[in-house]
């Protein structure tokens, strides 16, 4: 097939995903066992409850856990759907063959949670530290019940012991996170997408009201309809009717990510190149999604710098003359916050805005005075963030190959001289961690990961390493061309567990395929290696 023919394929995908992208209201996410479980807990009432018991039971993992990932990241999803099922057993509304198949789960989802490593260390997911205690205090509450009160049918079953407390949480944070803001008088918008942690802690007085999901979750929606009033409220059902009826009767960690969904897809098809026919469609959105206040991810979340960031990159790169002002709320004098109020940074989010700032300036070097000095700080603040190995961490993804990619291609076009050792020491390390079969991951090979690992190396080639680098760039574009179509892509992002946005690692694998694609014409321009240098 001719360079040509095959830089029509790439158009004709990327043109295919935007437009799958537009026609979806929602986004394309898998259900996730932790929020439907939060559900089936608190919202008996919601249509649709065996749907999502039987989801429950198939989705329990051999060993008696729920979730992807390791066993760390299993901890919450596992708590969830205890907790779930011990409260359908003492609504004791099923028949008695899933009665019983729900107490087996829960003796086998006890054992898993035995058996998880005390200490962790777990994950940095969102609002991790108040949902595991206020998880184990249900639990233990459920089991008091069902030992005070006899489940009929079940020929005197109990549940065992409840989990103890893992190390490195405190059961004392959601009372104390509730009474700290039951003194302000009001809950941050911030703890709305994880409403469901401090629900039973909160007073009637501070509970949000509104028609539409609260903080995006369906988890939160579901506890805030249980707290606020013993009777289903009519617009928590017609908030979670449609979520439900979008996901089979399951529900996603958050709906829409159309913000988030959008952006990313853009931005990840424009480092390749943007087909003229995703031009229109791309521009639209983006007029859509960019607010001189502020971009928020969803609706119901708070503003943050990660999506205003991305909204001013991808206005940028389709022509549109939106200014990085935005970001301003969220300078704090050396880099960006996510949010108002974060307690812990994120690298991506900073990469992603310095590579906003830097696109702006090229094409308005007048804004230097302002924005010079604050990209020199960025750029600065990222490299001290790097990890001596060569990567970078992130709490919005458990790879490093995500965060390494973002921070490399925001310092590779920004960074100048001042980046070149941080670099070449993430290329460094990108080589050497690449897998036998061509792919990289932390946890195995994904085409998802190995995406990112092939954009570090394309953005860092040097003579000094080209033929090294040339050989890991032949053997990723032979694993990702045998995984294009797969369709499945294992969840490595964190919200309150583990999840993947499809649509968004879809345009990645694309864009890096037709990356390593068109490298070949510039190699072709280099003089051929010795048999040395091979």
């Amino acid at each position: 097939m001719s360079d040509t023919a095959v830089s029509t394929a790439y158009s004709d995908q990327a043109a295919r995903l935007v437009a799958r992208i537009d026609r979806d209201g929602w986004g394309s996410v898998r259900p996730s066992l932790y929020e439907t479980a939060r559900v089936i807990s608190a919202a008996p009432w919601l249509p649709g409850e065996s749907r999502r018991i039987a989801y429950l039971l198939q989705e329990q993992a051999p060993d008696g856990s729920w979730g992807e990932g390791p066993e760390p990241y299993r901890l919450l999803p596992t708590l969830s759907g205890v907790e779930a099922a011990l409260a359908v057993l003492r609504r004791g509304a099923t028949s008695a063959e899933t009665a019983r198949r729900l107490a087996t789960a829960v003796d086998r989802g006890l054992a898993a949670l035995r058996a998880l490593p005390p200490a962790g260390p777990w994950p940095d997911t969102a609002a991790a530290e108040i949902l595991v205690p206020s998880l184990v205090a249900k639990i233990h509450e459920q089991i008091a019940l069902i030992a005070r009160d006899e489940i009929p049918g079940l020929g005197g079953w109990r549940p065992g012991p409840g989990p103890a407390l893992p190390r490195g949480y405190d059961q004392a944070v959601p009372a104390y996170v509730a009474r700290r803001y039951t003194s302000a008088g009001s809950l941050p918008v911030k703890l709305h997408h994880t409403f469901e942690g401090v629900a039973g802690y909160i007073p009637q007085a501070l509970i949000p009201d509104g028609q539409e999901l609260l903080g995006s979750s369906p988890a939160a929606t579901a506890a805030r309809a249980a707290a606020a009033s013993p009777a289903p409220a009519a617009g928590a059902v017609a908030a979670l009717e449609p979520v439900a009826q979008r996901y089979g009767g399951l529900f996603p960690e958050a709906a829409p990510i159309l913000v988030f969904e959008r952006l990313w897809v853009a931005a990840a098809l424009a480092r390749a190149h943007l087909p003229a026919a995703t031009l229109p469609t791309l521009r639209r959105w983006t007029a859509d999604i960019y607010d001189p206040r502020g971009v928020r991810g969803a609706p119901g979340l708070m503003t943050d710098a990660d999506d205003t960031a991305m909204a001013v990159l991808v206005a940028s790169r389709v022509g549109l003359p939106y200014t990085p002002e935005p970001l301003d709320l969220f300078h704090n004098g050396s880099h960006y916050d996510c949010y108002i109020g974060e307690d812990t940074g994120s690298v991506t989010a900073n990469a992603h805005a310095l590579q906003a700032l830097g696109s702006h300036l090229h094409r308005h070097p007048e804004t230097q005075h302002t924005y010079g000095p604050r990209t020199d700080k960025l750029r600065d603040w990222l490299i001290s963030q790097q990890q001596p190995e060569g990567p970078w961490p992130d709490k919005w993804h458990a790879s490093p190959y995500y965060a390494t990619q973002r921070c490399v291609a925001a310092l590779t076009q920004y960074g100048g001289d001042h980046a070149s050792a941080a670099v070449e020491t993430a290329a460094a390390w990108t080589l050497d961690t690449q897998r036998d079969d061509g792919s990289w991951g932390v946890w195995g090979g994904t085409a998802e990961e190995t995406a990112y690992a092939a954009q570090i190396l394309l953005s860092t080639a040097t003579t000094t390493h080209q033929p090294q680098t040339d050989r890991a760039l032949d053997r990723a574009e032979t694993y990702l061309n045998a995984a294009a179509g797969s369709g499945h892509h294992p969840a490595l992002w964190h919200d309150k567990t583990l999840y993947a946005p499809h649509a968004m690692i879809d345009a990645e694998v694309l864009a890096a395929r037709e990356m390593l694609r068109s490298r070949h014409g510039l190699n072709r321009q280099r003089t051929t290696p010795t048999d040395a240098e091979r």
